[in-house]
Formats: structure tokens, sequence, C-alpha cells
């Protein structure tokens, strides 16, 4: 894993809702997939589908692969504590862990949500604690395999992402049980409602762009959304304005 650039990164704009900027990035995406050969190939069919289907059909295929099907959900704990109050504190214990490194939700996503989740991860190699990054993969990696094998037997081209994840971590998938009945209304009371689609961009010092591409300009262009804000360093600038609050 490249510092500049983890994979976790670009496992994470893959993984999110598809909108134009990710289409337009393709390239950078491929450039960027060129130091882990076998990740390129494993991704081949999502990075296919993703330059060879209009935008719209895109969107209409992720809500019915993620939104409207549960055993897809992008919701760690929903596979895990289904309704019950384990899983509100669950993802109170997961916003603890991103606050403690440093990093601020400026989603209205809630923790568990796995694009959120791997980008917190790149942010770490990003931080050089990758064996953390490691860490927390590890313990999560039972119910990502478990959704990609349930994407894999509908033959989704999402299934390639946690193909990809299975090889990022030395920890052997255990078998899962099916997951849960849905119910969103305990997490939605406490961390606020989602926004399919609508999310902010990517800021604040210390995080990587998702793609880890270059513009023109040679700045690194903001390909997908973001989820965490970073925490300022004292005595240095952000690199750019931001409409976005930095945990203080």
């Amino acid at each position: 894993m490249t510092q500049d650039c983890p994979l976790h990164s670009v496992l994470s704009v893959l993984l999110s809702y598809p909108e134009a900027p990710l289409l337009e990035s393709l390239d950078d995406i491929d450039q960027a997939l060129a130091e882990w050969p076998q990740a390129r190939s494993l991704l081949a069919p999502l990075t296919g589908l993703l330059r060879d289907t209009p935008l719209i059909a895109l969107q209409e295929n992720y809500v019915a692969t993620f939104d409207r099907n549960p055993a897809h959900s992008l919701h760690l704990f929903e596979h895990v504590h289904g309704e019950s109050r384990d899983r509100g504190q669950a993802m109170v214990d997961l916003l603890d862990e991103y606050r403690r490194e440093g990093f601020d939700l400026v989603t209205a996503e809630l923790p568990d949500y796995v694009p959120l989740f791997l980008e917190f991860l790149g942010a770490l190699a990003i931080d050089g604690k990758e064996a953390h990054a490691e860490q927390l993969l590890g313990d999560a990696i039972h119910v990502l395999a478990a959704i990609g094998d349930r994407l894999a037997r509908n033959d989704s081209p999402y299934a390639s992402v946690f193909a990809v994840l299975r090889t990022l971590t030395d920890v052997q998938p255990q078998a899962q049980e099916d997951p849960p009945v849905r119910d969103m209304d305990e997490a939605l009371e406490m961390f606020g409602p989602g926004a399919d689609g609508v999310e902010p961009l990517l800021t604040g010092g210390g995080l990587p762009s998702p793609a880890c591409g270059r513009g023109a300009g040679g700045q690194g262009e903001h390909v997908a959304p973001i989820q965490f804000v970073a925490k300022p360093t004292p005595g240095l600038s952000p690199a750019q304005p931001s409409a976005l609050e930095a945990q203080s």
C-alpha cells in the first residue's frame, strides 16, 4: 500500500453512490490501481460497469442493490445486531474510534456505513497507522466477506470490492448468520437521517483524494464524497478553504 494513495481509499470511492465526478475520474482510479495488479484485475467487472453504463442506470442499480436489499446493506452493524440496542452502542463506540484518531463525521450517514469505514482506514494509512487499519479491517472482515458473498451469488460487480478487501487481511472470515430484519428507527433517532447520494466533498488536511488522481493543476482531484473532516494541525493552514468545521 502506498502512503499517498491507500487502496482502502480507492475502494471507498468505488463503493460509493455513483455520481458524475466518479465517472469522470475513472482514468485516475485505473492509474491508482496500477499499484495493485491483483486488485485491479479483481475490480475489472466493477470498473467496466462504471465505464459502460449510463449514470442514471448506475444509480438505479446501486439503489436496487444496496438500499432495497437488506442482505446487501452497507451498514455493518445491521448485519450483526439487527434491531437490538446493541447496534446503537456499537455505532457510538465506532464513532468514538473515529474521534480518537482526530476525525469527525461531516455526513448524514451512520458511522457503520462501509464506504465511510474504508475511507477512515485509508486516512489511518496516510497517518502511518497501517497496522491499526489492518486490525480494524480484520475485526470487520467477517461481516464484509458475508456481504461480498451475497453480492457474488447475485452476480453483482460490487462483489469485487469485497473480494479485494479479503486480500488485505490475514484474518479468515467466519460464517455469519443471515442478516436480521432491517429496523433503522433507533439508529436514525440517535444519529439523524441519511441522505442517499447527497454528501459533502473531501476537505481538510491528512486525508487523501479518494481516487488519488492529479488534475491539470497538479492537485489531487476530489472524486467522491468525504465522510470525515480532520482535526487541524496546530500551526498549519488547511490546504484549501472549506465550509466544513474541523473537530475542535
